[in-house]
């Protein structure tokens, strides 16, 4: 990813970490991802982040038998990603808006003692290292149909995407970009994130895009 002066050298990145656990959110390395905060316990954790070195863990909570995953209690996935708040405005009706850029993925070692009622933890960047690097190109094998599958799985969902901007994008800033912002499942953007390098989640991604597509086609057929 690009890196701007703003952005912590590895031996930087904190010991400890605020974590917002939002189910189907997940943010990679280089994506900027756009948050609406206005619940009071969250309002607090964006003032202390912002306080100290502005980043910010998102992470998914796992789904638990009779819960929606939203608790505050669901225990976590073991692998979130941090960003750094790189734009926030504050509402006349008490929330804030704000836009997350995603820095490092983390591994969670343990869970802290909550602070003023937002989670933290304590994360392992070691295994992640190379998300701060710039993106190298060659890291999809075979683009052209990793975005013919992309294509058809967007034709099938309706979903609009920028395809001349997606053609210029290195590698792992379009792979990375498509985990965070495609309408896969929590499930399958979960595994994606956990996946350590470009090109085995570059394949992943592309089957996982197949699956989806043959699927929602049968339905279709199904239905006809």
């Amino acid at each position: 990813m690009t890196r701007t002066p703003f952005f912590p050298e590895f031996a930087d990145l904190p010991t400890e970490l605020a974590v917002f656990p939002l189910p189907g959110a997940v943010l990679m390395p280089g994506v900027q991802l756009p948050l609406n905060i206005f619940e009071p316990r969250y309002l607090r954790m964006i003032d202390d982040v912002l306080a100290a070195d502005h980043l910010l863990g998102m992470i998914q909570p796992q789904e638990t038998p009779g819960e929606d995953g939203t608790t505050p209690t669901a225990p976590l996935h073991p692998v979130g990603c941090a960003g750094r708040i790189t734009s926030y405005s504050e509402t006349s009706d008490g929330r804030i808006v704000l836009v997350l850029t995603g820095v490092c993925r983390f591994r969670v070692t343990r869970e802290l003692a909550e602070r003023a009622g937002y989670r933290r933890v304590v994360p392992e960047w070691r295994a992640f290292a190379a998300d701060l690097d710039e993106p190298t190109p060659g890291a999809i094998a075979e683009r052209r149909p990793f975005l013919a599958a992309l294509e058809r799985y967007c034709q099938v969902r309706g979903v609009e995407v920028p395809w001349q901007d997606l053609e210029r994008m290195p590698d792992t800033d379009l792979v990375n970009l498509l985990c965070a912002h495609l309408p896969l499942s929590p499930e399958d953007k979960q595994a994606l994130i956990e996946t350590l390098e470009t090109p085995a989640r570059a394949v992943l991604m592309r089957g996982l895009l197949e699956m989806a597509t043959i699927a929602d086609i049968d339905v279709d057929d199904q239905r006809h």
